[in-house]
This record gives structure tokens, sequence and C-alpha cells, in this order.
């Protein structure tokens, strides 16, 4: 699979199927228990959301999970961690399936996540940004007692536009910079990112989370970026100003979330490294996967507690990881 077009810059192909799943039935999918399964990644940031997000709002009897290997090819991700190879509510083996059901013609992304309607096996969505939003805001019937509001009414302004410039340049950025085919995309992309990182420095320095005094999605979003900046993005994409761990106000904001529950709980490291280096295999073409980084550093005291700040707000922190969903002890630092 190639990813990188010479002498070109990365655009990414953001066709997504944006029916949504509502309170109202507007797009004909009621929110409904049981009904529909969320299929992910460990290894995707964007996917990673969505895990989080569910597991915060304490979603995961009402929207079961399914999640597929790190490794894809250019059919798609497939569900080889389970037995058979294949998903065992969905039947299928490789996500596409879920997408030709849809749509027979369909040839744009087939991407995680993605929310497929278990009785009809048809994706429903798979516009990130707006699944996580909406589990906030349409599957509160099934939210757990004591779950975060991660999109408050009053603050909504401030995250999007947050959230705009953080995908911007710090989530897609990191892409742009690692998929560029010219010296100057390349060199774009990374300005931009810095920048951007120096921007959040600035701010997280004297507040312990991005907007107002608890989590949010805009915490969220930046997060599924930061877990992964030393392990693949420093080196696999070029974007080796520093490290994470060398941006002391980011390297301390990543572990205070990685060590709330709901959060790092969620992170699978080996997952992530063999998808940037086995599957890229244009940028990497050896198939070697870094033994690094050292993943102690992720549980070193972070100190922001006394920045103030509530993480859950009235609420309460998730109880333990679900059954059958624990990240493999030796692929996380929590174990």
């Amino acid at each position: 699979m190639n990813y990188v077009s010479p002498g070109k810059g990365y655009s990414r192909d953001s066709r997504y199927i944006t029916t949504r799943i509502t309170a109202d039935v507007r797009d004909g999918y009621p929110v409904e228990s049981g009904r529909y399964r969320l299929v992910v990644s460990r290894a995707c940031p964007w996917a990673s959301r969505a895990v989080i997000v569910r597991r915060l709002l304490g979603l995961e009897e009402a929207l079961p999970m399914a999640v597929a290997g790190p490794v894809h090819d250019e059919r798609s991700w497939s569900f080889d961690l389970d037995p058979g190879g294949r998903d065992p509510v969905l039947g299928i083996e490789r996500l596409r399936d879920a997408y030709l059901a849809r749509d027979p013609g369909y040839d744009r992304g087939i991407t995680v996540p993605a929310i497929v309607d278990v009785p009809s096996g048809k994706v429903v969505t798979n516009d990130f940004a707006r699944i996580t939003v909406d589990m906030s805001l349409e599957w509160t019937p099934y939210h757990r007692p004591g779950a975060p509001e991660l999109y408050p009414p009053a603050l909504r302004p401030q995250i999007d536009a947050v959230n705009e410039l953080v995908y911007r340049d710090v989530n897609n950025a990191v892409y742009e910079a690692g998929f560029a085919g010219s010296q100057e995309a390349y060199a774009d992309a990374y300005a931009r990112l810095f920048a951007r990182l120096d921007w959040l420095h600035a701010r997280l320095e004297r507040a312990r989370y991005l907007v107002g005094d608890t989590i949010t999605e805009a915490d969220v979003r930046l997060f599924t970026t930061l877990v992964r900046f030393d392990a693949v993005y420093h080196g696999h994409f070029k974007c080796n100003r520093y490290k994470l761990s060398e941006m002391p106000v980011l390297w301390a904001y990543a572990r205070d979330l990685f060590q709330t529950p709901g959060f790092g709980d969620t992170v699978d490291f080996d997952h992530i490294k063999r998808h940037y280096y086995l599957v890229h295999t244009d940028i990497n073409p050896t198939g070697i996967m870094p033994v690094g980084p050292d993943l102690a550093g992720w549980l070193a005291p972070h100190g922001r507690a006394v920045l103030g700040g509530r993480p859950f707000g009235d609420g309460t922190a998730p109880g333990p990881v679900a059954a059958g969903e624990a990240v493999p002890a030796d692929h996380t630092p929590l174990s």
C-alpha cells in the first residue's frame, strides 16, 4: 500500500458516511441498546477517541465493541484477533464487507471507527468526529450513573474552536508530515505542528484541561495524538523537533490523562506500533518495528493536580474495564 505521493502533499479523504444514530431517528437509525456494533482498532487515533468516550460514558453494554487487528492490507481492517478470523457477532472477516453491504459500489476509505447496524450488517456511519459527540448527546439514556459531561452546552463554542485548531495543526498535521511527498509539504506540516504544540504548551501551563476545569471532548481528541507521539510520530513520521517527553507541560498533561481511568487503560502500545511500522511499507520498507520507547515514564507522577480542576466534574470515574476488553498486560505499562 502506498501512502505517499511523490512531489505532493498528503490530503485526507474526508468523504465520510455521515448518517447519524439519534434519539429522534432523523436518519432512520434510532438510539437502541445492543442494536449496533462499534468497530475499532486500538492502533487508530480516530477510533481510540470513540473507545475512550464510550468507556467514560459507560456505554459498554449499550454499544458493544469489535476490535480489529492492528495490521491491514488494501482490502481493509480484518478481525484476525477473533477465533476463526471472523467477528463473532457480524460474522464477517473484514470490515469492508459491512461497507459493501451498505453500498456495493462503495469507493471511499474503509475506516475505523465505524458503527455497524447488526440486523442488516450495514455500516451506519464512519464520521469519527460526530460519533463521539453523538455518544455524549444522543445516547444519554444509556449513560452510566455519574457519567461526565464531555460536551457541556456552555463550553461547546470553545471546545469546537479548540478542536478545529488541534485537528488541523496536530491530529492531521502529523499525517501531513509523515505522508508528505515533497520537502515543502513536510516542512509546512512540521512548522504548523510544532507552532500549535507551543501554543498548547502555553495554554496548559496555567490550566489542567484544555477547556474549563473538567475533561471534555477536546482533551480526548488531543490525547490520542499525544499518546502516539514518541512511539510513532517522532521517528516514523519525522515529527522530531522534540519528543513529547521533552516537552514538560504537554508530557505532564498527557501523563495526567493517561493515569485517569478511561484513558490509559484503553491504550495498546503494541497495536499502535504494529500498525504504523508494518502497514506503512512505503515509509518503512524493512518492516522493522522499534523496541522502544520505554513506557515506564507514563506512570511517573505528573504533578498537575496543583492546577485544580475536577476530572469528571460532578460525575465519577468509570469502574473497572469491562470483561474481555482489557488491553493485554504486555502491551501497556499499566500492568
